[in-house]
């Protein structure tokens, strides 16, 4: 990738990553003790013997943070993917349903669905999004019957050895990141534009973060403990029980 473009794209980053940390953020604010208790298996706390009201608290809380960090970034690696395509290969924002970019190269346009890592779905969801390739292929062959599509699922990070799928190919990491940009070592160039003010905005989240830990003890020590012990019957009740909350 020409100097140019890495400074572009590490201006892009500077511009967005903000968005990430905010979101991230958000979200923890928002949480809630009980709207997360209710989602996780206190048959598996029980079973791993979990004794305080920190173990307990962190754990949970830890696991919920952990998946919507997942997504957030990878909204934003979505959205730095399509901004380096469009530098280099005039790539758009696709409209058709479940494609994120379309691009042209070598006399074939690329519908492309960019997911976070390789193991992003299920056997339904992959199912649909061989769907929404044929479906979005359709389209654009009605319109332009000699057109040569080619649909691709992006990974962002993640190897794939078997990346021909039939209907598309997956390609991940490295060769995600070489396919929209033409760079074959733009993945480990993008790693230094991350850091991008990281130390402040983790500092503030950890302070942040252990703010939530202690009003989550609070609660949990109030409602779900007796003399300093959980009670394992109130949490299991509470997430499971047939009777109207």
């Amino acid at each position: 990738m020409s100097s140019a473009l890495i400074d572009e794209a590490i201006s892009y980053v500077a511009a967005n990553i903000g968005m990430f940390h905010k979101k991230r953020l958000d979200s923890l604010e928002k949480l809630q003790l009980k709207k997360i208790l209710k989602r996780k298996n206190p048959y598996l706390f029980r079973a791993k013997n979990t004794l305080t009201a920190q173990q307990f608290v962190k754990t949970i809380l830890d696991a919920h943070l952990s998946s919507q960090e997942e997504t957030l970034f990878g909204d934003f690696l979505e959205g730095l993917a399509i901004f380096i395509n469009q530098r280099t290969f005039g790539g758009w924002k696709s409209a058709a349903e479940g494609i994120d970019l379309e691009f042209d190269r070598d006399d074939v346009r690329f519908i492309t669905a960019i997911k976070s890592g390789p193991n992003w779905g299920n056997s339904s969801q992959i199912s649909r999004m061989r769907h929404n390739f044929t479906k979005a292929a359709k389209v654009l062959r009605t319109s332009h019957s000699r057109l040569n599509v080619r649909a691709v699922n992006g990974c962002c990070y993640g190897k794939e050895p078997n990346p021909d799928k039939g209907a598309y190919q997956k390609l991940c990491g490295q060769d995600f990141w070489s396919f929209i940009s033409g760079d074959s070592d733009l993945y480990i160039e993008i790693l230094e534009p991350l850091a991008y003010e990281a130390k402040e905005k983790n500092e503030y989240f950890q302070r942040q973060y252990a703010v939530v830990i202690n009003k989550f003890c609070l609660a949990f020590l109030q409602d779900f403990c007796k003399d300093g012990e959980i009670n394992w019957d109130l949490i299991v009740r509470f997430n499971s029980s047939a009777a109207k909350a």
